[in-house]
Protein backbone atom coordinates (compact mmCIF):
# COMPACT_ATOMS: atom_id res chain seq x y z
CA UNK A 1 0.00 0.00 0.00
CA UNK A 2 1.18 3.66 -0.74
CA UNK A 3 2.35 5.42 2.29
CA UNK A 4 -0.20 8.36 2.91
CA UNK A 5 3.29 10.43 3.21
CA UNK A 6 6.53 10.59 2.00
CA UNK A 7 9.66 8.76 4.36
CA UNK A 8 11.87 11.46 6.57
CA UNK A 9 14.67 12.69 4.88
CA UNK A 10 17.02 9.70 6.47
CA UNK A 11 14.47 7.34 5.78
CA UNK A 12 14.68 8.16 2.15
CA UNK A 13 18.44 8.65 2.23
CA UNK A 14 18.71 4.98 3.40
CA UNK A 15 16.29 3.60 0.87
CA UNK A 16 18.29 5.22 -2.44
CA UNK A 17 21.56 4.06 -0.53
CA UNK A 18 20.09 0.54 -0.05
CA UNK A 19 18.92 0.13 -3.62
CA UNK A 20 15.18 0.06 -2.50
CA UNK A 21 14.02 3.04 -4.35
CA UNK A 22 15.47 5.61 -7.00
CA UNK A 23 14.93 9.11 -6.75
CA UNK A 24 13.03 8.80 -10.37
CA UNK A 25 10.43 6.36 -8.97
CA UNK A 26 9.60 8.59 -6.02
CA UNK A 27 9.46 11.46 -8.52
CA UNK A 28 6.61 9.22 -10.71
CA UNK A 29 5.30 8.16 -7.44
CA UNK A 30 4.88 12.20 -6.67
CA UNK A 31 3.22 12.63 -10.16
CA UNK A 32 0.59 10.72 -9.46
CA UNK A 33 -0.51 11.31 -6.49
CA UNK A 34 -0.60 15.29 -7.22
CA UNK A 35 -2.78 14.21 -10.75
CA UNK A 36 -4.99 12.20 -7.87
CA UNK A 37 -4.98 15.08 -5.72
CA UNK A 38 -5.64 18.08 -8.70
CA UNK A 39 -9.00 18.89 -7.27
CA UNK A 40 -7.46 19.85 -3.99
CA UNK A 41 -6.23 23.14 -5.56
CA UNK A 42 -2.23 22.31 -4.14
CA UNK A 43 -0.59 22.72 -7.30
CA UNK A 44 -0.09 26.33 -9.80
CA UNK A 45 3.11 24.08 -11.48
CA UNK A 46 2.55 20.81 -10.59
CA UNK A 47 4.84 17.97 -10.29
CA UNK A 48 5.78 16.91 -13.99
CA UNK A 49 8.42 14.12 -14.69
CA UNK A 50 9.84 16.07 -17.69
CA UNK A 51 10.67 19.31 -16.37
CA UNK A 52 12.16 17.73 -13.20
CA UNK A 53 14.29 14.93 -15.52
CA UNK A 54 17.29 17.78 -15.59
CA UNK A 55 17.50 17.68 -11.90
CA UNK A 56 16.87 13.63 -11.85
CA UNK A 57 19.82 13.22 -14.72
CA UNK A 58 22.26 16.32 -11.94
CA UNK A 59 22.18 13.52 -9.34
CA UNK A 60 24.38 11.31 -11.33
CA UNK A 61 27.18 13.61 -11.27
CA UNK A 62 27.23 13.86 -7.61
CA UNK A 63 27.92 11.65 -4.76
CA UNK A 64 25.04 10.81 -2.54
CA UNK A 65 27.35 10.32 0.54
CA UNK A 66 28.64 13.55 -0.14
CA UNK A 67 25.02 15.71 -0.08
CA UNK A 68 22.96 15.58 2.75
CA UNK A 69 19.38 16.06 0.19
CA UNK A 70 20.80 14.15 -2.48
CA UNK A 71 17.37 12.73 -4.25
CA UNK A 72 15.09 14.29 -0.99
CA UNK A 73 12.28 15.86 -2.96
CA UNK A 74 10.78 19.40 -2.64
CA UNK A 75 7.68 22.35 -3.28
CA UNK A 76 8.41 25.79 -3.19
CA UNK A 77 5.77 28.57 -2.77
CA UNK A 78 5.13 30.17 -5.80
CA UNK A 79 6.03 33.45 -4.78
CA UNK A 80 9.58 32.32 -4.01
CA UNK A 81 11.63 32.12 -7.77
CA UNK A 82 12.56 28.87 -9.27
CA UNK A 83 14.87 29.44 -12.27
CA UNK A 84 12.86 28.58 -15.58
CA UNK A 85 10.09 28.54 -13.83
CA UNK A 86 7.17 31.31 -14.19
CA UNK A 87 6.60 33.04 -10.30
CA UNK A 88 2.92 34.34 -9.93
CA UNK A 89 2.52 34.61 -6.66
CA UNK A 90 -1.34 33.23 -7.45
CA UNK A 91 -1.53 36.26 -10.00
CA UNK A 92 -1.40 35.38 -13.84
CA UNK A 93 -0.99 39.03 -14.59
CA UNK A 94 2.07 39.59 -12.05
CA UNK A 95 3.84 36.38 -13.37
CA UNK A 96 6.95 36.62 -14.46
CA UNK A 97 10.50 34.13 -15.55
CA UNK A 98 13.61 34.45 -13.30
CA UNK A 99 16.64 33.72 -14.81
CA UNK A 100 18.25 32.34 -11.11
CA UNK A 101 16.42 30.57 -8.19
CA UNK A 102 16.33 32.45 -4.48
CA UNK A 103 19.17 31.86 -2.16
CA UNK A 104 17.48 29.01 -0.19
CA UNK A 105 16.30 26.84 -3.30
CA UNK A 106 19.88 27.43 -5.14
CA UNK A 107 21.23 26.11 -1.45
CA UNK A 108 18.90 23.33 -1.41
CA UNK A 109 19.69 22.51 -4.89
CA UNK A 110 23.27 22.44 -4.52
CA UNK A 111 22.94 19.83 -1.30
CA UNK A 112 21.11 17.53 -4.03
CA UNK A 113 17.34 18.44 -3.56
CA UNK A 114 14.71 18.01 -6.10
CA UNK A 115 12.43 21.09 -6.77
CA UNK A 116 9.41 19.31 -8.23
CA UNK A 117 7.17 21.74 -8.28
CA UNK A 118 5.36 25.50 -7.57
CA UNK A 119 2.48 25.83 -5.04
CA UNK A 120 -0.76 27.57 -4.29
CA UNK A 121 -1.09 30.76 -2.18
CA UNK A 122 -3.07 33.17 -0.83
CA UNK A 123 -2.51 35.81 -3.54
CA UNK A 124 0.75 38.05 -2.67
CA UNK A 125 0.79 36.35 0.59
CA UNK A 126 -1.86 37.77 2.16
CA UNK A 127 -4.14 36.02 3.87
CA UNK A 128 -4.10 32.76 6.56
CA UNK A 129 -7.10 31.20 5.21
CA UNK A 130 -5.68 29.54 1.84
CA UNK A 131 -8.55 30.10 -0.07
CA UNK A 132 -7.67 33.72 -1.94
CA UNK A 133 -6.22 32.61 -4.89
CA UNK A 134 -7.30 32.90 -8.41
CA UNK A 135 -6.06 28.91 -8.96
CA UNK A 136 -8.77 27.94 -6.27
CA UNK A 137 -9.17 27.17 -2.88
CA UNK A 138 -6.43 24.91 -1.44
CA UNK A 139 -8.12 22.07 0.57
CA UNK A 140 -7.15 21.00 3.63
CA UNK A 141 -5.56 17.51 4.01
CA UNK A 142 -7.62 15.67 5.88
CA UNK A 143 -11.06 17.36 5.93
CA UNK A 144 -11.56 19.19 2.27
CA UNK A 145 -14.21 21.10 3.96
CA UNK A 146 -12.05 23.04 5.96
CA UNK A 147 -9.38 25.85 5.23
CA UNK A 148 -6.09 24.81 4.81
CA UNK A 149 -4.68 27.76 6.41
CA UNK A 150 -2.66 30.34 4.28
CA UNK A 151 -0.88 31.93 2.68
CA UNK A 152 1.82 28.82 2.07
CA UNK A 153 -1.74 26.68 1.68
CA UNK A 154 -0.06 24.42 -1.08
CA UNK A 155 2.93 24.12 0.59
CA UNK A 156 1.77 22.65 3.89
CA UNK A 157 -0.49 20.26 1.85
CA UNK A 158 1.66 18.94 -0.26
CA UNK A 159 3.70 17.50 2.57
CA UNK A 160 0.42 16.53 4.32
CA UNK A 161 -0.78 14.25 1.14
CA UNK A 162 3.43 12.79 -0.15
CA UNK A 163 3.80 15.66 -2.80
CA UNK A 164 7.02 16.33 -1.20
CA UNK A 165 9.44 15.15 1.74
CA UNK A 166 9.46 18.98 3.02
CA UNK A 167 8.42 22.28 1.07
CA UNK A 168 9.49 26.18 1.45
CA UNK A 169 6.74 28.69 2.40
CA UNK A 170 6.88 32.49 4.19
CA UNK A 171 5.86 33.54 6.97
CA UNK A 172 5.37 37.24 7.36
CA UNK A 173 2.00 37.28 10.12
CA UNK A 174 1.72 33.44 10.61
CA UNK A 175 2.25 31.78 6.97
CA UNK A 176 4.87 29.42 8.18
CA UNK A 177 2.90 28.28 11.04
CA UNK A 178 -0.94 28.20 10.64
CA UNK A 179 -0.85 25.96 8.00
CA UNK A 180 1.32 23.44 9.66
CA UNK A 181 -1.08 23.44 12.74
CA UNK A 182 -4.50 22.42 9.84
CA UNK A 183 -2.28 19.62 8.98
CA UNK A 184 -0.58 18.31 11.42
CA UNK A 185 2.83 19.40 10.53
CA UNK A 186 5.81 21.05 11.91
CA UNK A 187 6.59 24.54 10.96
CA UNK A 188 10.32 26.23 11.37
CA UNK A 189 10.45 29.60 11.46
CA UNK A 190 14.11 31.15 11.67
CA UNK A 191 14.93 34.59 13.23
CA UNK A 192 14.21 37.61 10.84
CA UNK A 193 17.54 37.31 8.08
CA UNK A 194 18.41 33.86 9.28
CA UNK A 195 17.14 32.39 5.50
CA UNK A 196 18.06 35.07 3.01
CA UNK A 197 14.83 36.08 1.19
CA UNK A 198 16.44 37.28 -1.87
CA UNK A 199 14.18 35.72 -4.51
CA UNK A 200 11.25 35.99 -2.82
CA UNK A 201 8.33 38.23 -3.63
CA UNK A 202 7.88 40.76 -0.57
CA UNK A 203 4.92 41.19 1.53
CA UNK A 204 6.39 43.13 3.79
CA UNK A 205 9.88 43.19 3.15
CA UNK A 206 11.04 43.76 6.39
CA UNK A 207 9.21 41.46 8.17
CA UNK A 208 9.33 38.03 5.74
CA UNK A 209 10.89 35.06 6.09
CA UNK A 210 11.22 31.44 4.05
CA UNK A 211 10.06 28.49 6.51
CA UNK A 212 9.95 24.81 6.00
CA UNK A 213 7.06 22.60 6.47
CA UNK A 214 8.03 18.79 7.73
CA UNK A 215 6.77 16.09 9.61
CA UNK A 216 9.34 15.96 11.78
CA UNK A 217 11.25 18.48 13.68
CA UNK A 218 14.55 16.14 12.68
CA UNK A 219 14.18 17.52 8.81
CA UNK A 220 13.12 20.86 9.57
CA UNK A 221 16.29 21.01 11.13
CA UNK A 222 18.48 19.51 8.19
CA UNK A 223 16.78 21.90 6.11
CA UNK A 224 17.80 24.88 8.08
CA UNK A 225 21.55 23.97 8.07
CA UNK A 226 21.43 24.24 4.67
CA UNK A 227 19.51 26.85 4.03
CA UNK A 228 20.64 29.73 6.63
CA UNK A 229 23.35 32.07 5.88
CA UNK A 230 24.49 35.15 5.30
CA UNK A 231 23.89 36.43 1.50
CA UNK A 232 25.62 39.50 0.93
CA UNK A 233 23.42 40.41 -1.90
CA UNK A 234 20.63 40.23 0.09
CA UNK A 235 19.74 43.79 2.47
CA UNK A 236 17.46 41.56 4.99
CA UNK A 237 19.87 38.60 5.80
CA UNK A 238 22.00 38.36 8.59
CA UNK A 239 24.50 35.70 10.18
CA UNK A 240 23.18 33.76 12.93
CA UNK A 241 24.26 30.38 13.73
CA UNK A 242 22.20 26.97 13.16
CA UNK A 243 20.56 26.36 16.42
CA UNK A 244 21.85 23.72 19.22
CA UNK A 245 18.98 22.53 21.51
CA UNK A 246 18.96 24.03 24.72
CA UNK A 247 15.94 23.74 27.62
CA UNK A 248 14.84 27.36 28.53
CA UNK A 249 14.90 27.89 32.07
CA UNK A 250 10.92 28.03 31.92
CA UNK A 251 8.02 27.82 30.11
CA UNK A 252 5.20 31.11 29.81
CA UNK A 253 1.91 30.22 29.15
CA UNK A 254 -1.03 33.17 28.98
CA UNK A 255 -2.78 34.11 32.60
CA UNK A 256 -5.68 34.11 31.01
CA UNK A 257 -7.54 31.10 28.50
CA UNK A 258 -6.91 31.66 24.72
CA UNK A 259 -9.58 32.84 22.75
CA UNK A 260 -11.15 30.26 20.98
CA UNK A 261 -13.57 30.31 17.84
CA UNK A 262 -14.91 28.59 14.98
CA UNK A 263 -16.99 25.43 14.27
CA UNK A 264 -14.80 23.43 16.76
CA UNK A 265 -13.87 26.14 19.45
CA UNK A 266 -14.77 24.02 21.98
CA UNK A 267 -12.30 20.93 20.67
CA UNK A 268 -9.87 23.78 20.51
CA UNK A 269 -10.08 24.73 23.93
CA UNK A 270 -9.94 21.04 25.50
CA UNK A 271 -7.17 20.43 22.45
CA UNK A 272 -5.36 22.85 24.40
CA UNK A 273 -6.14 22.60 27.88
CA UNK A 274 -4.53 18.77 27.26
CA UNK A 275 -1.42 20.85 26.12
CA UNK A 276 -0.77 22.58 29.34
CA UNK A 277 -1.25 19.63 30.97
CA UNK A 278 0.90 18.28 29.22
CA UNK A 279 3.67 20.67 29.09
CA UNK A 280 3.49 20.22 32.73
CA UNK A 281 4.54 17.07 32.77
CA UNK A 282 8.03 17.92 30.32
CA UNK A 283 9.93 18.92 33.81
CA UNK A 284 10.36 22.51 32.95
CA UNK A 285 8.98 25.11 35.29
CA UNK A 286 6.14 27.07 34.49
CA UNK A 287 5.11 30.67 34.40
CA UNK A 288 1.65 32.45 34.15
CA UNK A 289 1.90 36.00 32.39
CA UNK A 290 -0.21 38.98 30.93
CA UNK A 291 -0.35 37.85 27.19
CA UNK A 292 -2.08 41.86 26.51
CA UNK A 293 1.39 43.01 25.14
CA UNK A 294 1.88 40.31 22.32
CA UNK A 295 -1.89 41.10 21.38
CA UNK A 296 -0.91 44.83 21.30
CA UNK A 297 1.99 44.15 19.47
CA UNK A 298 0.22 42.18 16.69
CA UNK A 299 -2.41 45.25 16.07
CA UNK A 300 0.32 47.02 14.89
CA UNK A 301 0.82 44.88 11.88
CA UNK A 302 -2.79 45.57 10.29
CA UNK A 303 -4.49 48.13 11.82
CA UNK A 304 -0.83 50.07 11.52
CA UNK A 305 1.16 51.59 9.12
CA UNK A 306 2.95 48.39 8.56
CA UNK A 307 0.58 47.75 5.85
CA UNK A 308 1.79 50.79 3.86
CA UNK A 309 4.63 48.71 2.74
CA UNK A 310 2.67 45.79 1.21
CA UNK A 311 1.02 48.64 -0.86
CA UNK A 312 4.74 50.33 -1.28
CA UNK A 313 5.98 47.10 -3.08
CA UNK A 314 2.72 46.35 -4.74
CA UNK A 315 0.59 49.26 -4.85
CA UNK A 316 1.93 50.32 -9.09
CA UNK A 317 1.06 46.63 -10.03
CA UNK A 318 -2.47 47.29 -8.60
CA UNK A 319 -2.90 50.40 -10.39
CA UNK A 320 -1.87 49.23 -13.68
CA UNK A 321 -3.81 46.62 -14.27
CA UNK A 322 -7.17 47.32 -12.56
CA UNK A 323 -9.03 43.87 -11.96
CA UNK A 324 -6.41 41.63 -11.63
CA UNK A 325 -6.15 40.84 -8.67
CA UNK A 326 -8.27 38.61 -6.32
CA UNK A 327 -10.87 41.40 -4.71
CA UNK A 328 -10.74 40.57 -1.18
CA UNK A 329 -6.92 41.13 -1.80
CA UNK A 330 -6.93 43.90 -3.41
CA UNK A 331 -9.00 45.66 -0.33
CA UNK A 332 -6.20 43.89 1.95
CA UNK A 333 -3.71 45.95 0.15
CA UNK A 334 -5.33 48.89 -0.69
CA UNK A 335 -5.72 49.77 3.08
CA UNK A 336 -2.00 50.59 2.98
CA UNK A 337 -2.75 53.90 0.64
CA UNK A 338 -4.82 55.26 3.61
CA UNK A 339 -3.97 58.23 3.88
CA UNK A 340 -3.82 58.43 7.35
CA UNK A 341 -0.47 56.08 7.12
CA UNK A 342 1.97 59.15 6.82
CA UNK A 343 5.99 59.11 7.53
CA UNK A 344 4.64 60.56 11.29
CA UNK A 345 2.26 57.50 12.15
CA UNK A 346 5.30 54.91 10.58
CA UNK A 347 7.43 56.71 13.02
CA UNK A 348 5.00 56.23 16.09
CA UNK A 349 4.14 52.67 15.64
CA UNK A 350 8.05 52.36 14.95
CA UNK A 351 8.67 54.02 18.84
CA UNK A 352 5.82 52.14 19.88
CA UNK A 353 7.10 48.47 18.89
CA UNK A 354 10.49 49.15 20.15
CA UNK A 355 9.24 49.59 23.71
CA UNK A 356 7.09 46.12 23.32
CA UNK A 357 10.32 44.64 21.55
CA UNK A 358 12.21 45.66 24.82
CA UNK A 359 9.03 44.13 27.14
CA UNK A 360 9.37 41.17 24.59
CA UNK A 361 13.28 40.33 25.52
CA UNK A 362 12.66 41.03 29.20
CA UNK A 363 9.78 38.60 29.77
CA UNK A 364 11.44 35.85 27.29
CA UNK A 365 14.76 36.18 28.72
CA UNK A 366 16.12 32.26 28.58
CA UNK A 367 12.23 31.50 28.33
CA UNK A 368 10.02 29.82 25.86
CA UNK A 369 6.14 31.31 25.23
CA UNK A 370 4.16 28.35 24.26
CA UNK A 371 0.52 29.67 22.87
CA UNK A 372 -2.12 27.88 20.38
CA UNK A 373 -1.05 28.24 17.07
CA UNK A 374 -4.89 29.05 16.44
CA UNK A 375 -7.52 29.22 18.24
CA UNK A 376 -9.76 27.22 15.57
CA UNK A 377 -10.72 26.82 12.16
CA UNK A 378 -13.10 27.27 9.29
CA UNK A 379 -15.20 25.74 6.54
CA UNK A 380 -14.49 27.10 3.96
CA UNK A 381 -17.99 28.13 3.15
CA UNK A 382 -17.32 30.16 6.29
CA UNK A 383 -14.37 32.20 5.20
CA UNK A 384 -15.85 32.91 1.68
CA UNK A 385 -18.84 34.48 3.78
CA UNK A 386 -17.30 36.78 6.03
CA UNK A 387 -13.41 36.69 4.34
CA UNK A 388 -11.33 39.07 6.74
CA UNK A 389 -13.14 38.32 9.93
CA UNK A 390 -12.34 34.65 9.60
CA UNK A 391 -8.65 35.73 8.69
CA UNK A 392 -8.52 37.97 11.60
CA UNK A 393 -9.17 35.18 13.58
CA UNK A 394 -6.50 33.24 12.45
CA UNK A 395 -3.30 35.22 13.15
CA UNK A 396 -4.92 36.22 16.72
CA UNK A 397 -1.52 34.19 18.33
CA UNK A 398 0.84 34.54 15.19
CA UNK A 399 0.89 38.10 14.21
CA UNK A 400 3.29 39.46 16.83
CA UNK A 401 5.72 37.51 15.65
CA UNK A 402 7.72 38.89 12.92
CA UNK A 403 7.25 42.26 14.77
CA UNK A 404 9.01 41.62 17.78
CA UNK A 405 11.72 39.54 15.76
CA UNK A 406 11.21 36.37 17.47
CA UNK A 407 11.94 32.73 16.56
CA UNK A 408 8.73 30.08 16.07
CA UNK A 409 8.47 26.63 15.40
CA UNK A 410 4.90 25.37 15.15
CA UNK A 411 4.66 21.90 16.42
CA UNK A 412 1.81 18.92 16.39
CA UNK A 413 -0.59 18.84 19.78
CA UNK A 414 -3.56 16.16 19.23
CA UNK A 415 -6.29 16.68 17.84
CA UNK A 416 -9.53 19.60 17.91
CA UNK A 417 -11.96 16.60 16.54
CA UNK A 418 -11.42 13.89 14.29
CA UNK A 419 -9.28 14.20 11.47
CA UNK A 420 -8.62 18.33 12.60
CA UNK A 421 -5.25 18.66 14.06
CA UNK A 422 -4.44 21.10 17.20
CA UNK A 423 -1.36 22.97 17.58
CA UNK A 424 1.10 25.09 19.53
CA UNK A 425 4.06 26.93 18.83
CA UNK A 426 6.61 28.34 20.94
CA UNK A 427 8.15 31.07 20.60
CA UNK A 428 11.43 32.52 21.45
CA UNK A 429 13.84 35.79 21.03
CA UNK A 430 15.65 35.72 17.66
CA UNK A 431 19.13 35.46 19.21
CA UNK A 432 17.91 31.94 21.29
CA UNK A 433 16.52 29.99 18.68
CA UNK A 434 18.60 27.27 20.50
CA UNK A 435 15.73 27.54 23.09
CA UNK A 436 12.88 26.39 20.98
CA UNK A 437 14.72 23.34 19.65
CA UNK A 438 15.38 22.51 22.80
CA UNK A 439 11.59 22.89 24.01
CA UNK A 440 10.53 21.68 20.84
CA UNK A 441 12.60 17.93 21.36
CA UNK A 442 11.35 17.85 24.55
CA UNK A 443 7.37 17.77 23.64
CA UNK A 444 8.33 15.57 20.86
CA UNK A 445 9.69 12.90 22.66
CA UNK A 446 13.16 13.49 23.82
CA UNK A 447 16.35 13.87 22.57
CA UNK A 448 15.62 12.31 19.07
CA UNK A 449 16.00 15.86 17.37
CA UNK A 450 19.15 16.39 18.50
CA UNK A 451 20.76 13.05 17.99
CA UNK A 452 19.50 12.54 14.36
CA UNK A 453 20.88 16.42 13.80
CA UNK A 454 24.01 15.63 15.97
CA UNK A 455 24.55 12.15 13.20
CA UNK A 456 24.26 14.01 10.13
CA UNK A 457 26.92 16.57 10.89
CA UNK A 458 28.93 14.39 13.36
CA UNK A 459 32.91 14.73 13.08
CA UNK A 460 33.44 11.03 13.20
CA UNK A 461 31.35 10.73 10.58
CA UNK A 462 32.94 7.92 8.17
CA UNK A 463 31.66 10.27 5.00
CA UNK A 464 32.30 13.56 6.18
CA UNK A 465 34.53 15.96 8.50
CA UNK A 466 34.75 19.03 10.27
CA UNK A 467 36.39 22.23 8.77
CA UNK A 468 37.08 25.11 10.69
CA UNK A 469 37.15 28.23 8.08
CA UNK A 470 38.45 31.44 9.38
CA UNK A 471 38.62 34.28 6.22
CA UNK A 472 37.94 34.24 2.71
CA UNK A 473 35.83 31.03 2.65
CA UNK A 474 32.93 32.05 5.61
CA UNK A 475 29.64 32.61 4.52
CA UNK A 476 29.10 35.94 2.29
CA UNK A 477 33.10 35.51 1.26
CA UNK A 478 34.28 35.43 -2.29
CA UNK A 479 35.30 31.40 -1.83
CA UNK A 480 32.06 30.47 0.19
CA UNK A 481 31.25 28.85 -3.03
CA UNK A 482 34.19 26.52 -3.17
CA UNK A 483 33.03 25.43 -0.12
CA UNK A 484 29.59 24.62 -1.18
CA UNK A 485 30.61 23.45 -4.53
CA UNK A 486 32.48 20.75 -2.65
CA UNK A 487 29.31 19.56 -0.64
CA UNK A 488 29.97 21.77 2.40
CA UNK A 489 27.29 22.96 4.66
CA UNK A 490 27.36 25.39 7.51
CA UNK A 491 27.73 23.78 11.23
CA UNK A 492 28.08 26.81 13.37
CA UNK A 493 29.62 30.03 14.64
CA UNK A 494 32.49 29.18 17.19
CA UNK A 495 35.83 30.26 18.58
CA UNK A 496 39.61 28.73 18.78
CA UNK A 497 40.99 27.85 21.93
CA UNK A 498 42.72 31.22 23.36
CA UNK A 499 46.19 29.73 22.09
CA UNK A 500 46.38 31.65 18.69
CA UNK A 501 47.34 35.23 16.61
CA UNK A 502 45.08 36.08 13.51
CA UNK A 503 47.59 37.86 10.80
CA UNK A 504 46.60 40.20 7.14
CA UNK A 505 48.66 38.62 5.04
CA UNK A 506 50.21 40.85 2.44
CA UNK A 507 48.46 39.26 -0.86
CA UNK A 508 45.83 40.28 -3.20
CA UNK A 509 43.28 39.68 -2.06
CA UNK A 510 44.38 40.31 1.78
CA UNK A 511 43.67 36.66 3.40
CA UNK A 512 43.60 36.22 7.17
CA UNK A 513 46.43 33.39 8.50
CA UNK A 514 45.69 31.72 11.62
CA UNK A 515 48.87 30.70 13.91
CA UNK A 516 48.97 28.47 16.78
CA UNK A 517 51.29 30.16 19.89
CA UNK A 518 53.26 27.90 21.98
CA UNK A 519 52.26 30.41 25.02
CA UNK A 520 49.40 33.10 25.25
CA UNK A 521 47.33 33.75 22.26
CA UNK A 522 43.46 34.83 22.34
CA UNK A 523 40.69 33.19 20.96
CA UNK A 524 39.33 33.94 17.26
CA UNK A 525 35.87 33.93 15.80
CA UNK A 526 35.65 31.16 12.95
CA UNK A 527 32.88 28.89 11.30
CA UNK A 528 32.96 25.33 11.41
CA UNK A 529 31.42 23.36 8.10
CA UNK A 530 30.97 20.18 7.29
CA UNK A 531 32.68 18.52 4.18
CA UNK A 532 32.38 14.88 2.41
CA UNK A 533 35.54 13.01 2.75
CA UNK A 534 35.58 12.56 -0.94
CA UNK A 535 36.05 16.01 -1.69
CA UNK A 536 38.05 17.02 1.07
CA UNK A 537 41.34 15.47 -0.27
CA UNK A 538 41.35 18.04 -3.72
CA UNK A 539 39.88 20.85 -1.25
CA UNK A 540 42.89 20.75 0.71
CA UNK A 541 45.41 20.04 -2.21
CA UNK A 542 44.44 23.84 -3.73
CA UNK A 543 45.02 25.94 -0.82
CA UNK A 544 47.99 27.74 -1.81
CA UNK A 545 51.65 28.09 0.75
CA UNK A 546 51.36 29.44 3.48
CA UNK A 547 48.01 28.36 4.26
CA UNK A 548 47.07 25.14 4.76
CA UNK A 549 44.87 22.16 6.45
CA UNK A 550 45.91 21.25 10.24
CA UNK A 551 44.43 20.64 13.59
CA UNK A 552 42.59 23.60 14.97
CA UNK A 553 41.77 23.79 18.73
CA UNK A 554 38.14 25.10 19.23
CA UNK A 555 36.80 26.71 22.47
CA UNK A 556 35.43 23.23 24.07
CA UNK A 557 38.69 21.35 23.54
CA UNK A 558 37.90 19.75 20.70
CA UNK A 559 40.07 19.76 17.58
CA UNK A 560 39.21 19.95 13.88
CA UNK A 561 40.65 19.75 10.63
CA UNK A 562 40.90 23.66 9.52
CA UNK A 563 42.97 26.57 7.97
CA UNK A 564 46.21 27.23 9.99
CA UNK A 565 48.86 29.68 8.78
CA UNK A 566 53.02 28.51 8.47
CA UNK A 567 54.28 30.76 11.31
CA UNK A 568 56.95 32.07 8.77
CA UNK A 569 54.18 34.14 6.97
CA UNK A 570 53.51 35.96 9.99
CA UNK A 571 57.26 37.79 9.72
CA UNK A 572 57.37 38.63 6.40
CA UNK A 573 57.15 42.47 5.17
CA UNK A 574 53.33 43.83 5.18
CA UNK A 575 52.04 41.32 7.61
CA UNK A 576 49.71 43.08 10.06
CA UNK A 577 48.41 41.44 13.54
CA UNK A 578 45.03 41.59 13.79
CA UNK A 579 44.42 39.75 17.12
CA UNK A 580 42.79 42.41 18.78
CA UNK A 581 39.88 42.30 16.49
CA UNK A 582 38.86 38.76 17.40
CA UNK A 583 37.90 37.59 13.52
CA UNK A 584 38.33 38.44 10.31
CA UNK A 585 34.72 39.08 9.67
CA UNK A 586 35.16 41.65 12.88
CA UNK A 587 38.58 42.86 11.57
CA UNK A 588 36.72 44.31 8.33
CA UNK A 589 33.96 45.39 9.72
CA UNK A 590 35.77 47.74 11.84
CA UNK A 591 36.66 49.50 8.43
CA UNK A 592 40.33 48.79 9.48
CA UNK A 593 40.94 46.65 6.20
CA UNK A 594 39.93 49.63 3.78
CA UNK A 595 43.08 51.53 2.36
Amino acid sequence: MREKSLPSIAELRARYLSGETTPAAVIADIAARAEADRDMNIWIVPPDEERIRPYLDRLASIDPASAPLWGIPFAIKDNIDLAGVPTTAACPEFAYTPEASATVVERLVAAGAIPVGKTNLDQFATGLVGTRSPYGETRNALRPELISGGSSSGSAVAVARGHAAFSLGTDTAGSGRVPAALNGLVGWKSSLGAWPTRGVVPACASLDCVTVFAHTMEDALIVDRIARGLDERDPWSRSLPAPVGRLPSRLLLPRETPVFYGPYAEGYAAAWAEAVRKLAELGLPIEYIDYSMFEEAAAILYEGPWVAERWADLGGFLEANPGAVFPVTEKVLRTGANPEYDAASVFRAMHRLQRFKLEARGLLRDAVLVMPTCGGTWTRDEVRADPVATNRDMGRYTNHCNLLDLCAVALPGGEAAADTPFGITMFATGDREDLIVGAAERWMGGGAVAAAVAASSAAGSPETTLVAVCGLHMRGFPLEKMMRASGATFVREASTAPRYKLYRLPTDPAKPGLVKQPSGGSAIKLEVWEMPLASFGSFAAAIPAPLGIGRVELEDGAEVPGFVCEAYAAEAAGAIDITGHSGWRAWLDSGAGVS
